[in-house]
């Protein structure tokens, strides 16, 4: 299957994506909605677990999800991805299993989405100093931005891979490159990126992501990518009879973890969403992940000058195709942008209405790569 296939074949378009049978969905940075392998391969294991051990094939199935996870992570291991929940939850477990001095410092930037920022802050009460990263822009983070705040006691690095309003993605590896060399960690919250464009951890210490963005599969099915020789320097922070070793399930007298990424697992899997993330991330593999941010970016650029036409404000029109990510966010002085957006959701044409830090509102545009022009003109029309 790849992306001109879907494009041009409507019956197969449909069928993939059952949700464009009834409306041009253009908030996939929001909450999307499944793709139809994730939907079947949910209820197919639904029906199996009905008859049976709900747990039969979790160990196959995680040893398979590792594997098709670590496939969307350039770089990564499978042993380094473990299966956490929520990106919120995984972020947690990064902030709250490192240890710190009490003079480390750490990065991060107080407007990205609060899933990044508040187990960050929370570290204040143990004496760890939080800066916040100054932008000319809203979301607009350079690697310049990011070396002229840290220094010798900074700690860590916490970054979305790109803005949820803004749509500015980072440049990952010019980051993370230069704070390996001053020995500074990098943490990435990538939901706005894991699907829809190639990521490379290379140069990346710790990565989250949930499915129900670009991912197009469940909620609260996420990974957590840790990496390998860091993983004895992140202490657990939630234990149970499955990261914890216990044979025949007898505590033992001293902990144990589980090898790898496992050691982050603590007890039962949420089994159906990863049944329905692996389904998802093994379709973006075969559609190709660099396919879709081609046809992302190819998007964008036939949105923008449109909607400028029409007199909106569009945040990073000019930004280079690096640092666009799949989000169009617009905003029109005098115009009742929540009276619109209730408008476009009655047409059945479905984006998110957003705000910053001073209450100023934003319409957003997120399109997958199964979108087609013909949807983006009707979400224009209406505009």
């Amino acid at each position: 299957m790849t992306v001109a296939e879907i494009l041009t074949d409507e019956r197969l378009r449909q069928d993939e994506f059952p949700v464009c049978r009834s409306k041009a969905y253009l908030a996939h940075a929001g909450v999307a909605p499944l793709a139809r392998c994730a939907a079947d391969a949910i209820g197919h294991y639904s029906f199996m677990a009905a008859q049976d051990d709900q747990e039969t094939c979790v160990p196959k199935l995680q040893r398979a999800a590792r594997e098709s996870a670590s496939r969307l992570l350039a770089g990564s291991q499978p042993d380094e991805i473990a299966f956490v929940g929520p990106t919120s939850l995984a972020l947690s477990h990064v902030a709250g299993g490192l240890t710190f001095r009490r003079n480390d410092n750490i990065v991060i930037y107080h407007d990205d989405f609060p899933s990044n920022v508040y187990p960050w802050m929370a570290l204040a009460a143990q004496g760890v100093k939080v800066r916040y990263l100054n932008t000319r822009e809203l979301g607009r983070i350079r690697p310049v931005d990011v070396l002229g705040q840290v220094d010798e006691n900074t700690r860590l690095v916490a970054l979305g891979s790109a803005h949820f309003i803004a749509g500015w993605r980072i440049d990952l590896d010019a980051i993370g490159k230069a704070l390996r060399a001053r020995g500074i960690l990098f943490c990435v919250d990538a939901m706005q990126t894991l699907g829809a464009f190639p990521i490379s951890v290379a140069n990346v210490d710790f990565l989250a992501a949930d499915g129900h963005k670009w991912l197009l599969a469940p909620c609260a099915a996420g990974i957590l990518y840790v990496r390998k020789d860091l993983q004895d320097k992140l202490r657990p922070i939630t234990l149970g009879w499955n990261n914890v070793r216990c044979p025949n399930f007898a505590a033992q007298d001293e902990l144990a973890y589980q090898p790898g990424a496992r050691r982050f697992e603590a007890g039962t899997h949420n089994v159906l969403g990863l049944v329905g993330l692996k389904a998802a991330m093994d379709m973006l593999a075969e559609v190709g992940v660099a396919n879709i941010a081609t046809e992302l970016l190819r998007k964008r650029a036939l949105l923008v000058p449109a909607l400028q036409d029409k007199g909106w404000t569009v945040l990073n029109a000019t930004a280079a195709p690096e640092n666009c990510a799949g989000i169009v966010s617009i905003t029109r002085e005098v115009t009742d942008l929540p009276a619109l957006h209730a408008k476009l959701t009655a047409a059945d044409v479905i984006t998110s209405l957003r705000a910053d830090r001073s209450g100023k509102q934003y319409l957003r545009l997120s399109p997958h790569f199964y979108n087609t022009d013909e949807e983006l003109g009707r979400a224009l029309e209406l505009l």
